[in-house]
């Protein structure tokens, strides 16, 4: 199963439009989804608080602060092969 994880933080428009995005992809592509609070712990914000949101596939950084529905499609489709 593919793995996709997004940085962000609560009241973050770039975040809520990444998570609509993988919500609508979903739908078609199953994966398995976290998200991650960086507000959750000082070491996390840290490292991510000018870099979200942040999404991850398998562990490995796809996409920074915009997420494209046709460039997602592509990427979950190399994964599946």
């Amino acid at each position: 199963m593919i793995r996709v994880e997004v940085y962000g933080k609560r009241d973050c428009c770039l975040c809520d439009e990444v998570k609509a995005t993988l919500s609508k992809v979903r739908r078609e592509i199953p994966f398995d989804f976290r998200e991650i609070d960086i507000e959750s712990a000082p070491e996390i914000y840290d490292a991510y608080k000018e870099r979200i949101p942040l999404l991850l596939i398998n562990g490995r950084p796809a996409f920074k602060f915009r997420v494209d529905e046709a460039a997602l499609r592509r990427r979950l489709a190399r994964q599946r092969a």
